[in-house]
């Protein structure tokens, strides 16, 4: 049952609303299912986590598609295997935030580094709460959170980020009375 899920995500690309109108995160598309989620999302930019890869098919179709359809295409090539520096993560934040919206952001399967992306898009740009955006690392997408594996490294990669985040705790539910990431950032800028 389970690799007949993960075989699902991949035929259908893993394409996952999350912020409606605003940012969307998939694995590697079709121009054909690009053209589609461009017409149906409105999607305005496109940033892809695997890099410039000129010459390989995938990449020039994506970028002939992106071209075609007006919509602007952004490299920022990270690994799955290797965690982000604060500094490279503060380099896609500034990216995500500066991009015009909708944003689609995809890597190879739509599972590590696009689920690395959206959390942070969530945590530093949205203020959700931690547990939502843990929630985008998650089997759901595909992503395996199991130290053992290289690909652990998105999610070692978020928990280092979380004091520059506003997660001051690795805990996904604030204890009552604790603030939560959004009311830290609001009391930080007043």
């Amino acid at each position: 049952m389970g690799g007949a899920y993960l075989g699902a995500l991949q035929l259908t690309g893993n394409f996952n609303t999350v912020v409606a109108g605003e940012f969307y995160r998939s694995g590697q598309l079709s121009p054909a299912q690009i053209a589609d989620y461009v017409q149906t999302y409105g999607i305005k930019t496109i940033i892809n986590l695997r890099g410039d890869n000129t010459g390989r098919a995938w990449y020039d179709a994506e970028l002939v598609e992106a071209n075609r359809l007006n919509v602007a295409h952004l490299n920022f090539g990270i690994s799955a295997r290797r965690e982000l520096t604060a500094t490279k993560a503060a380099e896609l934040i500034a990216l995500m935030k500066d991009a015009k919206k909708p944003i689609l952001i995809h890597c190879q399967a739509g599972a590590d580094r696009s689920g690395l992306a959206s959390a942070l898009y969530l945590a530093a740009i949205k203020n959700s709460a931690e547990a939502e955006a843990e929630a985008q690392l998650s089997i759901r997408y595909g992503h395996f959170s199991l130290p053992f594996i290289a690909e652990y490294a998105m999610d070692r990669t978020l928990k280092a980020l979380e004091p520059s985040i506003g997660y001051s705790r690795s805990q996904s539910t604030p204890e009552a009375g604790e603030e939560t990431a959004s009311t830290r950032k609001k009391k930080l800028k007043h």
